[in-house]
């Protein structure tokens, strides 16, 4: 058994779905429809992301985000900044490798600090 998506209900669907095509260089995996897409790895291997429209925001954070890897973190922060992420105010440790950002939706992920090239 494998993850074969992970989705993510969004309020703003046409903004998230442009946000994460564009944060990750991921392409629908075949036509969405209004409602639903699924975007996947181009180079197919990374997991896809889902996306379904929900008619109004969500009451409350979800526990629940993702961590992008990335060896240049400060390039990568600014560059989601300028497609629409913002900043997350989050008391960071002192040996934080990662950024707390928001998506479009308001859903948090961190960039993260990751020497390797193979994540």
């Amino acid at each position: 058994m494998k993850i074969g998506s992970i989705v993510i209900n969004c309020y703003e669907f046409d903004r998230m779905v442009a946000f994460w095509k564009s944060a990750l260089g991921y392409v629908p995996r075949e036509p969405g429809t209004d409602d639903w897409v699924v975007l996947c790895d181009p180079k197919g291997s990374g997991p896809n992301l889902s996306f379904q429209a929900r008619e109004k925001p969500a009451e409350r954070r979800s526990w629940f985000h993702l961590d992008l890897y990335t060896d240049n973190q400060h390039e990568e922060v600014e560059r989601l900044l300028t497609l629409g992420a913002s900043r997350y105010p989050w008391r960071y440790p002192s040996h934080a490798d990662y950024v707390v950002l928001e998506d479009p939706d308001g859903n948090l992920f961190c960039v993260v600090q990751h020497s390797e090239k193979k994540y």
